[in-house]
Formats: structure tokens, sequence, C-alpha cells
């Protein structure tokens, strides 16, 4: 299970080096865009006229690739004030409370937006904007990236079982 476990970070991190990918590949198409939009340098070309569509689609993705990720490092928003202020026991059974409704949420989640996105295949939507583009492209990352939560919700709460009864200690936000 270990080997498992240290395989899937190893996947994580594959999917937050491609998100990185993304921001530095957005950020360099918003520069030439301002650039081409200010400066004729090409006859006939002013700005990237598609390049606010790609960065929705970007900012999405990005954040879609690295919500998993930051889960694992304990990087995401947590509000601990009270496991910080009960007993170490009871703080440890919120733990199991708010990992067992996380994973509830997170495959509830990857379930509809299955559904939705092979809806959106079959019906064949299109998105139409200044690209035309299948709208399930989009759609299809939602169930992947909540099961991939799933996941590692599945590890978070493996890890609590095997860790001392006690909150956890990763982003804790009081001393």
């Amino acid at each position: 299970m270990n080997r498992l476990e240290a395989a899937y970070g190893r996947l994580l991190e594959a999917f937050a080096l491609v998100a990185c990918a993304l921001v530095l590949g957005m950020t360099l198409m918003i520069c030439a865009d301002v650039l081409l939009r200010n400066v004729r340098i090409i006859p006939g070309v002013a700005g990237l006229e598609w390049s606010n569509e790609i960065s929705e689609g970007a900012l999405y993705l990005v954040t879609m690739l690295t919500a998993p990720w930051l889960l694992r490092r304990g990087q995401h928003i947590r509000v601990d004030v009270i496991l910080r202020a009960v007993p170490k026991r009871l703080g440890w059974i919120f733990e199991w409370v708010t990992d067992i409704l996380g994973l509830a949420c997170c495959l509830l989640i990857t379930w509809y937006g299955a559904r939705a996105a092979l809806a959106s295949f079959k019906a064949g939507s299109m998105s139409i904007k200044t690209l035309i583009t299948p709208e399930w492209w989009l759609l299809s990352v939602l169930p992947v990236a909540f099961l991939a939560l799933s996941l590692e919700m599945l590890f978070r709460m493996r890890r609590l079982a095997l860790a001392e009864r006690a909150p956890r200690d990763d982003a804790v936000s009081t001393g």
C-alpha cells in the first residue's frame, strides 16, 4: 500500500508540473496578446482574439490539476481553530468526520461531473465563442480531478488511521 501511495503522489506531482506549464504558457500568451495589441509587429494582427478564452480554460485546468496535490501536501484551505481547542482524541474524531464528508462530496461531484461530461459528449454539444470546441473537453476534467481528490481522501484516511489519535499537524493556522 505504501508503494501505491508513493506512486500516486508522483502522479499528483506530475499533475502539478503540467499545471505549472499551463501557467507559464498562459503568461507567455497574455504577454504576446498585449504586445501584439500595442505594437504592430505583424501586419493585420492586433492581438490574439482567443487568448481570453484559452486563459479561462487554462485557469480551470490549473485548479483541477493542483487541487489533489494541494490536499496531499496539506496546503488546502483548512479551519483548524476548533481542532486545536478540543481534546486531541475529539479533534482526531473531527478529522475523521470531515474526511468522510469530504470523500462523500468528492465522489458525488465525480459522479455528476461524469454524467454531465458524458451527456455533453453524446449530445455533441459545442462551446461557441471565439473558438469552437466540444463542450465535453473541459467538462471531462472535473470528474477526473474529483476522482483524484477522492483517492487522496482515502489515502488521508489511511494516514489518519495509522497516526497518533490527534488532529493532523499539516496546514495548522494556530500555534
